[in-house]
């Protein structure tokens, strides 16, 4: 019952409703699951999820960046679409749980490491594509990556790229952002990002949007970074 409610939740904020169900369970399903061989897994839906992902950012970009060249184009869209960016999006959907992992991926970890959580994020697209055509996965797609698009700007370093930068320099995984909790009405919201940087949260933001709570957390967080190493340099 747990589970379907967590299932409920993640096509909401995905704005998809799948047809199929058993598909979107197929979306969350790495190979390493113990399972009946019809039920399948989510390998295929991943390598179809990457295409749909690559078109349906590109057509994002070209739309908001009409004059660029096909150079900085693939220079925006690699900056967008990559492993660190896509296990981030899954963290913020809170994945975790909803993944059928395998005992050995179980105890190494394996429901917040980047490989697995961006594989499905990709695998979801894929299952969109599959059980609702191109548009529907393409709306999926604006609505993650909208405002990375529309802020994206070739030289200039937001708090969040930034901080993704160290937190892969340092500990090899991506930071996880996760909204704790909304307050106000529809017309006032405020949103509150917790943020954890190689498994411990280190800092909170708060923002009238999720980005803006996003960003706010991401700015803290580097400022801690910064304090503990001017700490361990001093020690």
């Amino acid at each position: 019952m747990k589970n379907h409610t967590h299932l409920d939740l993640l096509q909401k904020e995905l704005g998809y409703h799948f047809k199929d169900p058993v598909l979107l369970l197929r979306c969350l399903t790495h190979v390493s699951y113990e399972r009946k061989k019809s039920e399948g897994h989510n390998e295929v839906l991943e390598f179809l999820g990457d295409a749909v992902l690559d078109l349906a950012v590109s057509d994002l970009l070209i739309q908001r960046n009409p004059d660029k060249s096909e150079g900085v184009l693939s220079k925006m869209r690699a900056a967008l679409v990559n492993s660190a960016v896509l296990a981030e999006k899954a963290a913020m959907l809170n994945f975790g749980p909803l993944l059928r992992i395998g005992k050995g991926e179980e105890w190494s970890g394996g429901r917040s490491k980047s490989s697995i959580l961006a594989g499905a994020f990709e695998a979801i697209l894929g299952g969109v594509y599959q059980d609702g055509g191109y548009e529907a996965a393409r709306a999926v797609v604006q609505r993650f990556f909208v405002d990375d698009v529309s802020a994206k700007k070739l030289g200039q370093h937001d708090y969040k790229t930034r901080l993704q930068e160290i937190s892969q320099m340092l500990f090899h995984a991506p930071p996880l952002y996760r909204i704790v909790a909304e307050t106000g009405p529809d017309h006032e919201k405020r949103f509150v990002t917790e943020i954890a940087v190689g498994g411990k949260v280190l800092a909170i933001g708060e923002g009238k949007s999720k980005k803006q709570s996003e960003q706010e957390a991401a700015k803290r967080a580097l400022g801690e970074l910064q304090k503990n190493g001017e700490q361990t340099a001093a020690d």
